[in-house]
């Protein structure tokens, strides 16, 4: 480019050009096509020494790549500028389209700003266009614009150029040139960010896959060997709670395989009688205790804990469920309750569980019998059969409610062993009554075909003679045995309780005082029977009292009602009697 004239520019300069141009759009990195922009002047537009000048992402520009001079570029490369300086150099000296020129005449007074430089001094211009060594030419380069605006786009850096080799300041042409090449290396270097950015995007990409691989892997491998039972659900849907995977622990302990199980949700697995706590559990997630059905039939307690897998975009996203096996400490839980609710020697309920089902049965309005009141009872408690007396081999009914106030009283406080005056019914026990169907009893001593809720007050007669005559071993095997036959005698849902001692309580709802009372005549008669014990015969007899329980009575009150008819009915037969019944 030794001339200003376009028509006698040489074809070899614009060959020249041309290969600058490809060589800097064709960089691999940001870093090379800086270089090769730096080169480019050098090489292609006959200047001695050029700098790139790159904008950093907090406004300053630091020198980026420098051709030319190796003292120099060992000397300012990599060092800053701030923006205000750059500003200041930019705004000054004379307008060259968008070049800007400042003659040594002006640039004294950069000398000491902190943008970095490479300059020589030299003597004063011999003629007019001579470039003195303190001259400065800069090539702002923008961001390309919006095609039609003509506001320039945002600085990414700037071009400074220095010591044209012809010794002279570029004439039209050069000028046009070296602004053309500065917009094209402005694209290049915007082009060279975008690249290496979609390249630092996709190895980060590429990491966060890896990571997201791995940390599958690990989930796989924590569900699939994890000791208790493991499945992924749906939520949400028609599908909810459908079942999506499973791995080989639940599998086991349901003893279904794992496509089978692809076929079902929890509801379909789960107790009739859980499906209420599974549904509160899979909507809010937490923990629940309920049974799951096994292939063979069988139910399952176990332990199951949700959690709501969900991501910021697209919401709940799935149920992850931890099921773990509580069989056996549902089954040590059901001992202890037994035993705290059931005699130890016979097995049936004790006196805390009898007053629990009987002020189950209590609340404190009273109510007389009215007509149809009959039926709705039969209909509330099992329809009572034709023969109230039929017999079966059970002696205990479903288990009831806990006790109000789960204390059980003390034997020995009255002159019967039993205190009746401390167990009181409250409107806590019973909450609302929506559903309660009223205890009532038969008026009068005639049978006026109402029927109630009868209570059997049970007293062994001639007992202690037995255990004073053959040991305490043996006056247990006499109440095992009765206990044995009062269960034998009643039917499924009527209770068996032993109140403690000799005593035993029988609750048979649905009864009329006809029938009651030939339930008692059968119960005596069962007991008054030969029992064996170590080879020996023995026999004791029984005293029956029969109350009823009716709403506005307490447990007690109507348990010391019975008592106090059993005395009445132990005192009415001869003494000589009531060991044979």
């Amino acid at each position: 480019m030794e001339t200003d004239q376009e028509p006698y520019v040489r074809l070899a300069t614009l060959r020249q050009l041309h290969q600058v141009m490809a060589d800097m759009n064709t960089a691999r990195s940001l870093a090379d096509t800086l270089q090769t922009v730096a080169d480019g002047v050098v090489n292609g537009l006959g200047y001695e020494l050029a700098c790139v000048n790159l904008v950093r992402p907090d406004g300053d520009l630091v020198v980026a790549a420098l051709a030319g001079n190796s003292a120099a570029e060992a000397l300012i490369t990599g060092r800053v500028g701030s923006r205000d300086s750059w500003e200041r150099r930019l705004s000054m000296g004379e307008a060259w389209g968008e070049l800007v020129f400042i003659p040594h005449t002006e640039g004294w007074i950069l000398d000491d700003d902190d943008v970095p430089q490479w300059y020589t001094d030299g003597p004063a211009p011999r003629f007019e266009d001579e470039w003195h060594p303190s001259d400065r030419l800069f090539a702002p380069m923008f961001t390309p614009s919006v095609p039609g605006s003509s506001n320039l786009g945002e600085l990414i850096g700037v071009l400074s150029v220095d010591r044209p080799r012809n010794g002279r300041r570029p004439g039209a042409w050069g000028k046009e040139a070296l602004q053309m090449y500065a917009f094209q290396a402005a694209i290049a270097i915007s082009n060279a960010r975008l690249r290496a950015n979609m390249q630092r995007a996709l190895v980060r990409l590429e990491r966060e896959q890896q990571a997201l691989r791995a940390s599958e892997e690990s989930f796989r491998q924590a569900f699939e060997y994890a000791p208790s039972g493991m499945a992924i659900a749906e939520m949400g849907g028609d599908q909810h709670g459908r079942i999506l995977r499973t791995n080989d622990a639940l599998c086991r302990l349901l003893g279904r395989p794992a496509s089978a199980m692809r076929r079902y949700a929890f509801s379909d697995l789960v107790h009739p009688e859980d499906i209420g706590t599974l549904l509160r559990t899979s909507a809010e997630g937490g923990r629940a205790e309920l049974r799951l059905c096994r292939r063979d039939g069988s139910y399952l307690w176990v332990s199951l804990r949700n959690s709501v897998v969900a991501d910021a975009a697209d919401g709940p996203r799935f149920l992850l469920t931890h099921v773990e096996d509580i069989e056996e400490r549902k089954r040590r839980e059901l001992q202890l309750a037994h035993r705290a609710s059931h005699d130890s020697l016979t097995g049936l309920p004790n006196s805390a569980e009898l007053r629990s089902r009987l002020s189950a049965r209590l609340c404190p309005r009273p109510q007389s019998a009215e007509p149809g009141l009959v039926e709705s009872v039969d209909a509330a408690y099992g329809n009572a059969q034709p023969d109230p007396y039929g017999r079966n081999d059970q002696y205990t009914a479903t288990a009831a409610p806990v006790a109000a106030d789960g204390t059980v009283q003390p034997y020995g406080v009255n002159g019967h062993g039993h205190d009746f005056t401390s167990f009181r019914a409250t409107p806590e026990v019973y909450g609302a009554y929506d559903h309660h169907v009223h205890a009532v009893a038969p008026e009068g001593e005639k049978d006026d075909g109402t029927k109630g809720l009868a209570v059997l007050f049970c007293d062994l007669d001639g007992f202690k003679s037995i255990n004073d005559r053959f040991g305490h071993n043996a006056g247990d095997a006499v109440l095992i045995e009765v206990a044995r036959r009062l269960g034998r005698a009643v039917r499924d849902g009527d209770t068996v309780a032993r109140l403690g001692g000799d005593e035993f309580v029988v609750l048979a709802d649905g009864l009329g005082r006809a029938d009651a009372q030939d339930l008692a005549v059968r119960l005596r008669n069962e007991i008054i029977q030969p029992i064996r014990v170590d080879g020996r015969a023995m026999r004791v007899g029984a005293s029956f009292g029969i109350g009823w329980a009716q709403c506005g009575m307490t447990a007690d009150e109507v348990l010391k009602s019975a008592d106090e008819r059993m005395y009445v009915e132990k005192r009415s037969r001869p003494k000589q009697h009531r060991r044979a019944g």
